[in-house]
């Protein structure tokens, strides 16, 4: 038996007190809320990306290719996917993938100092977007057009992301784990 009091894995790996995974609202405005869930989940990628630059391209297990960049790269091209080309009406094609390289957002993600800082780069971009688009949208009513779902309201893709980092984080806690051992929220 040991003395170490008994604690949650959850405990384990956490960021500081302005973490603001754990402050969304619980109350007010629609649009304030869903930003403030998917600013959480943005800040979660994050926090499981730190600290750990070096081993961002480790494969989860063979044969995947999933790795803590792809997640990075892909969770890019999905912001610039909803946020420009269906909202906005961009003509903004895919930065990681292509119609000719479809899974190269995860096949692509190499370690390579220089691949690490562009993935970055380009989700800080797409992520600046994003947030800029929805303060000046009129409303959550918003239409824009989607090659596969049809017509879709801004409200529609703001939970869709939120849905989509949801799941991908859930991967970047594995991913995470093999990498350091780190284990968390």
């Amino acid at each position: 038996m040991t003395d170490r009091p008994p604690h949650r894995r959850a405990e384990l790996f956490t960021g500081d007190e302005s973490d603001v995974r754990f402050s969304t609202p619980t109350t007010g405005d629609e649009r304030a809320l869903l930003l403030a869930f998917l600013q959480a989940q943005r800040a979660t990628l994050e926090l499981k990306c730190t600290g750990v630059e070096a081993e961002l391209a480790r494969r989860s297990a063979a044969p995947s290719t999933l790795s803590l960049l792809g997640l990075v790269r892909h969770l890019a091209d999905m912001e610039r996917r909803w946020f420009r080309r269906t909202m906005a009406a961009q003509q903004a094609p895919p930065r990681f993938s292509s119609p000719a390289e479809p899974d190269h957002d995860f096949d692509g993600a190499v370690p390579d100092p220089a691949v690490v800082a562009e993935a970055w780069r380009t989700w800080h971009s797409e992520v600046a977007f994003s947030d800029a688009f929805v303060a000046a949208a009129p409303d959550l009513d918003l239409v824009g057009e989607d090659s596969w779902r049809g017509q879709v309201s801004l409200r529609w893709v703001i939970v869709h992301m939120i849905e989509e980092y949801a799941r991908h984080n859930g991967h970047a806690d594995l991913l995470r784990e093999r990498i350091d051992g780190a284990v968390g929220l």
